[in-house]
């Protein structure tokens, strides 16, 4: 692999082994590893927005490759990515129903998931780079933020009320009651928070067009940090009229989100390919993240819906339950307890990883 794209695979790495662990609490788990009930942000809520960003950025580097020619070659590929990655979080909702024995549980199947947004994203932004001039990426996110604004403001996009709130009502119109979550007042990967999320992975195009068209990691690093620094900084000041809430993926939610992702890529830049070239003593460090990193990075996907299907069936069979009353047996403790079976769950799928990757297998769509 590219040394240069080193860091860009450790951060993505370490997006998904935090996503692996905030989902895999089990009791009574620590609030900065749950998300946040409404308004406001903990580090839970950075986890999927990091993930976002990295796609935006990956989507460049693949893309330019191809010139952003779209010949029916790219188109299919981008088509078919979409479709699949939109039918295995469809597969994984529809996996959780019927390992209860409810296989033909259609009428109650969640349509909206993290791979469903996921798909949306990818798919809409790699159109974009193929049809439209780049140039215009910051004025489209701006176009984008713009109108989710004008939605929230309109269409109370901020009350905890489905009865009032748009994005929920949109959802409830367009697809029912029944294929929608139901932990909160609006379905999370909802419809129409689609808009702030694409434009949240469209500024992840833009940094993975600078990242290409700088030439030193120097270059790149100095980048990153201004554009990291300007996002959060305006999504800060944009929370004190749109508060943080990642429910409805609020555009200052957006803004702070993608500025922490680019301010982290550019701090591994500096640390793994600029740091690791001055200072040997960053060599071992940056070998041990590499390692455990990679094999999260290189299988992103197959490692994330590994971890979801792994966690339905272990449940199911009891034996998470069994390995948490043992591991509280001796972390008596409940939210430490919680937080030691969630890095296990993480290592077993650090297992599942590290056999594809001394294997040499990278399963991609």
């Amino acid at each position: 692999m590219n040394q240069r794209l080193l860091s860009l695979d450790i951060l993505r790495g370490i997006t998904v082994a935090g996503m692996i662990l905030v989902n895999s609490g089990w009791g009574e788990s620590f609030e900065m590893l749950g998300h946040s009930r409404w308004n406001g942000m903990t580090p839970c809520d950075l986890v999927f927005p990091f993930f976002l960003f990295i796609m935006g950025i990956s989507c460049y580097l693949s893309l330019v490759k191809s010139e952003f020619k779209p010949t029916p070659k790219v188109i299919r590929r981008i088509v078919k990515r979409t479709v699949l990655l939109f039918a295995i979080g469809l597969f994984i909702n529809w996996f959780d129903h019927a390992i209860e024995g409810d296989l033909l549980c259609f009428a109650h199947l969640r349509i909206w998931a993290v791979l469903q947004r996921i798909a949306l994203c990818y798919g809409i932004v790699s159109l974009f780079a193929l049809f439209c001039n780049h140039r215009y990426t910051i004025p489209v996110v701006i176009v984008l933020l713009v109108i989710y604004t004008a939605i929230l403001l309109i269409g109370n996009g901020y009350a905890e009320d489905a009865t009032r709130n748009i994005l929920a009502q949109v959802d409830l119109r367009l697809f029912g009651y029944d294929h929608l979550y139901h932990h909160s007042p609006i379905d999370p990967e909802g419809l129409l928070g689609t808009i702030s999320s694409v434009a949240h992975t469209l500024l992840g195009f833009y940094c993975g067009r600078l990242i290409r068209r700088k030439e030193t990691v120097s270059d790149k690093v100095i980048a990153l940090f201004v554009v990291g620094t300007v996002c959060v900084i305006g999504g800060y000041l944009l929370s004190y009229g749109l508060p943080l809430n990642k429910c409805i993926w609020s555009p200052s939610y957006a803004l702070v989100t993608c500025g922490l992702a680019s301010l982290l890529q550019a701090f591994l830049m500096t640390w793994i390919d600029l740091g690791s070239q001055h200072f040997s003593f960053l060599l071992s460090l940056s070998s041990f993240l590499a390692t455990f990193f990679h094999v999260f990075g290189v299988n992103a996907l197959a490692l994330y819906v590994s971890s979801e299907l792994l966690a339905i069936l272990l449940g199911h069979l009891g034996i998470s339950g069994w390995v948490y009353d043992g591991i509280h047996a001796v972390i008596t403790p409940d939210k430490w307890a919680s937080l030691a079976y969630a890095i296990y769950f993480v290592l077993l799928n650090f297992a599942i990883g590290y056999i594809l990757y001394r294997k040499k297998i990278y399963i991609k769509l």
